[in-house]
This record gives structure tokens, sequence and C-alpha cells, in this order.
């Protein structure tokens, strides 16, 4: 079956770390571009991070960066996203997207949900003290 999937969601204080994971099965991450969406009840679904297909590059949506970082681990077929110094606004369901486009992470603040490739279901991200 060819799905991605998110886990290490949690609960977890304000200033603490999380690292979120996105699992690919039934195909190889290796040249897609993966996206972290995050969605914050009664909010929009918004870009957070992106690393590209092409080349591993990495884009970061101004709310966190310098202290999200997105990585990729093609031998465990994962795309990683370490978050420090969380911030209750942080606080969402956090999704992963697979897309083969090659602008994808160009614009993955404009992202139109129904035209990604894959999504994952999310997992859950609770910063409270």
């Amino acid at each position: 079956q060819v799905q991605v999937v998110e886990s290490g969601g949690g609960l977890v204080q304000p200033g603490g770390s999380l690292r979120l994971s996105c699992t690919a099965s039934g195909f190889s991450l290796d040249y897609w571009s993966i996206g972290w969406f995050r969605q914050a009840p009664g909010k929009e679904r918004e870009g957070v991070s992106c690393i590209s297909g092409n080349d591993d590059s990495t884009n970061y949506a101004d709310s966190v960066k310098g202290r999200f970082t997105i990585s990729r681990d093609s031998a465990k077929n994962t795309v990683y996203l370490q978050m420090n110094s969380l911030k209750p606004e942080d606080a969402a369901v956090y999704y992963c997207a697979a897309d083969r486009w090659e602008k994808f992470c160009g614009s993955f603040q404009h992202t139109i949900p129904s035209a990604v490739d894959y999504w994952g279901k999310g997992t859950l991200v609770t910063v409270s003290s």
C-alpha cells in the first residue's frame, strides 16, 4: 500500500522539543518533495517546512525559522521535522505531504491540498504546561 505515515507527536511543555517523522511505504521518498503542514483548531492548514526532491534544499515558514529543521534519511525512507523551542501556538495536527512536482517546495505555503500526491493522516502536537 502506497502511503506516508506521520509519527512522533505528543505533549510537550513550552520550550521543549519534539521530532516528527514522515515514513513512506510502498515507494521510495528519494526525489520526492516532502512538506510538513499543520492545522490548529479553527484555522486553515498552513505550510511549515519543505524539503525538495531535486536537491534537498529546504524552505521554512517565517514563524518556525531558526526553531524547526527538516531533514531526509534515505536509508530509513523517512523525512524528519525537528522542532525546538516549541511555543503554545505551535500546537496543531501536523501532516506530511509527498509530491513529485518540481516546484512544490517553492510554493508550499500556497499548496492546494487536493493537488498533493499523498497526504498522511497527521500526528497531534500539544504544547502546554
